[in-house]
């Protein structure tokens, strides 16, 4: 029985925050230095990712501002190398999670918790914000971002070449920096805004704006209803 059951823990790897002074679970992954995939979908959370020269997940648990307290609710469960965190829906907290600068996959999704923050991280990235701002800088990869309310800010090292990517929000800003290499079809408008991009671009400004970037590539779909967009290139 006791061997099964350190198994079954060896296999999972769930943690859970159980006391005061637990504010840091690390999780261990299955494949260290193989690719890996983290998921995030909590309603009330400000997340911020980060890469780093380690060989585990390390998720620090920040307190729930509305009452002074810390979060004693957080899991984070990992099998095949596809890590989990869940917490309360009802709770805002904050989560600073460090991982491996090996290549990921990053599914983080809030709905009113704040902003979503990614810092020097390689993979392709899925940012889904409802209410709040997206920053995601330093990236090699490829990204998919979109929120209701927010500014979208983006810097690529390096692109994932022909993968497409969309970036969309309703009401803020977006800004983007390609790498000047950038070898994509560009999409772009803005309904109620300007374009500034610093690859050409022809069209409507009042409707689609298309550009072929290095020729041409992988689609760039970006999309706001109120608010301007920058398309930055970095030499």
């Amino acid at each position: 029985m006791k061997v099964a059951l350190l198994a079954l823990i060896s296999i999972l790897s769930c943690f859970r925050l159980m006391a005061q002074d637990g504010r840091q679970l690390v999780v261990h992954l299955s494949e260290s230095g193989k690719p890996f995939t983290l998921n995030v979908n909590i309603s009330r959370a400000a997340i911020k990712v980060t890469g780093y020269e380690g060989k585990d997940v390390v998720v620090n648990v920040g307190k729930d501002e509305s009452n002074g307290k810390e979060s004693l609710d957080v899991t984070t469960h990992e099998k095949n190398n596809e890590v989990t965190v869940e917490g309360p829906n009802r709770k805002a907290i904050k989560l600073d999670i460090k991982v491996p600068k090996t290549a990921g996959i990053f599914k983080l999704s809030s709905v009113n918790g704040g902003t979503i923050i990614v810092d020097d991280v390689t993979g392709n990235l899925e940012l889904q914000n409802k209410s709040g701002g997206i920053s995601a800088l330093n990236i090699s990869g490829s990204i998919i971002a979109g929120t209701l309310s927010g500014r979208i800010t983006v810097s690529f090292n390096k692109i994932d070449p022909g993968v497409p990517m969309a970036f969309s929000t309703i009401s803020g800003a977006i800004d983007i920096t390609f790498p000047a290499n950038l070898k994509a079809n560009l999409k772009i408008k803005s309904d109620h805004g300007k374009v500034y991009s610093a690859f050409p671009v022809t069209g409507d400004p009042a409707d689609w704006l298309y550009g072929k970037a290095g020729g041409g590539g992988p689609e760039m779909l970006i999309k706001i209803t109120t608010g301007n967009v920058h398309i930055y290139k970095r030499e």
